[in-house]
């Protein structure tokens, strides 16, 4: 069984897991699927705001699909929250995200 289908049977049992969600979203972009990776991304947020490592996968998504200005919403988002959650390491992440975004813009 691929990861994938384990990852859906595993989300059978706990749908609204977002570690689960996250996992398989990865997945998704290992396969150059990431038109559901963002949309499984955006469903972890819209229901877990906390859930700051998708923050930064769906930023840098975005940003591989050319739409620079929603991924630094993104980043802005989560680095608000890791701020909230004092989580510097993801802090650090995000930020170091969004300067690359914005020092690419000049």
């Amino acid at each position: 069984m691929d990861r994938i289908s384990t990852l859906k049977d595993y989300l059978k049992a706990s749908p609204a897991d977002s570690f689960l969600q996250h996992a398989l979203a990865l997945e998704y972009i290992k396969k150059d699927d990431d038109l559901t990776a963002r949309h499984l991304f955006e469903e972890i947020l819209q229901r877990d705001p906390g859930y700051i490592g998708s923050y930064y996968h769906l930023g840098k998504l975005l940003e591989r699909s050319g739409e620079r200005m929603l991924a630094a919403q993104w980043y802005q988002q989560g680095m608000e929250k890791a701020m909230a959650a004092g989580d510097r390491h993801a802090l650090n992440e995000l930020r170091g995200a969004w300067e690359e975004l914005n020092d690419n813009e000049s």
